[in-house]
Order: structure tokens, then C-alpha cells, then sequence
């Protein structure tokens, strides 16, 4: 069976956008330290 991670213990950021917190998702796993907005629209909002 695979290891089970509860969410409260992942690691998590501020978005830099809005500020809210997010948590680290398998898709940011190769470069989480890179990854600064929590979606697509912080990262448009911040681009304006």
C-alpha cells in the first residue's frame, strides 16, 4: 500500500498575488521552490 501524507502536513506557501495560503500539490513536486502563485488567475493579476 502507498504511504499516505495527511493535507495539514504538507508544506505550504503564501501566494504572492493575493496572499492566501496554498499547499504543495504532485504537480509542483520537481520545482516547488519556483512556484510562487496558487492558480493561473493570481499569476495572470500579477502579470497587470
Amino acid at each position: 500500500m502507498p504511504k499516505t501524507v495527511k493535507k495539514g502536513d504538507l508544506p505550504s506557501k503564501n501566494c504572492a498575488a493575493c496572499g492566501k495560503p496554498f499547499a504543495w500539490r504532485k504537480k509542483w513536486a520537481k520545482d516547488w521552490d519556483a512556484v510562487k502563485y496558487c492558480s493561473d488567475r493570481c499569476r495572470d493579476a500579477a502579470k497587470r
